[in-house]
């Protein structure tokens, strides 16, 4: 039996029934297409996958266990919504760790590097072009980190830059991509990448390349914050 069109994973002999599910049911909830408080009703997903229901019910455990899929009593299976408790302290944490990243490696940060960081941010100038129709936050999300990774992965301190990691990828726990929420902060951010490689291209002191990363993480946090109305009140460093 055939696998139908929206599982075109299931091709590869590599991929479990049960990864197969997972990474379907993931990408999903990243990018918004399962909102929080979707029902998930493990028969339809085996259905659409050509699978049993046990695979796909290994998946959601897996899912829960991840902090985005919860159990309801007589409801079942639901995608978690984001604690924006929780996301606040991981953006809280991340700027000041990524933005002290940043500006350690700014000194090490060549040509070339900026260069390949201001391809990536043209990239996603060029995503902005029928905005929003068009615009994919999973995506845009990714180039986003692609950018950063440039100018932090030069810091000479491991421990700091292990944290660097470890945020981020708190962050797609949470959720994949938070542009999925703000859209509106993709044309803001794109400017405030520019801004950040001019000040490192110019050579500008690391206290002042600090405080612009970390600005500029701040205010996507502000920005998540306000669009959920879920402001918990505590000062965004």
């Amino acid at each position: 039996m055939s696998a139908p069109a929206g599982a075109t994973t299931a091709a590869s002999p590599t991929l479990s029934k049960s990864q197969l599910a997972y990474e379907w049911l993931h990408e999903r909830i990243v990018s918004g297409r399962l909102g929080p408080g979707s029902r998930l009703v493990l028969s339809q997903v085996a259905t659409e996958l050509d699978i049993s229901v046990v695979p796909v019910r290994e998946a959601v455990r897996r899912l829960e266990a991840e902090g985005l899929v919860t159990f309801e009593k007589n409801v079942g299976a639901t995608v978690a919504g984001i604690d924006p408790v929780e996301y606040l302290y991981t953006m809280q944490t991340l700027s000041l760790v990524e933005g002290a990243a940043t500006a350690l490696s700014a000194p090490a940060v060549g040509r070339s590097d900026l260069d390949a960081a201001r391809e990536v941010n043209g990239q996603m100038q060029a995503m902005l072009v029928d905005f929003p129709e068009r615009f994919d936050p999973v995506k845009f999300t990714q180039l986003n980190h692609d950018f950063h990774s440039v100018l932090f992965e030069h810091c000479p301190n491991p421990h700091i830059l292990d944290l660097v990691h470890r945020g981020w990828n708190r962050l797609t726990a949470l959720r994949g991509s938070t542009f999925s929420f703000v859209p509106e902060r993709a044309g803001e951010s794109v400017a405030e990448h520019e801004e950040l490689l001019q000040l490192i291209e110019n050579g500008a002191p690391t206290a002042e390349i600090e405080l612009a990363a970390r600005r500029h993480r701040s205010a996507t946090l502000e920005a998540y914050l306000d669009r959920t109305d879920a402001h918990p009140g505590f000062p965004i460093l």
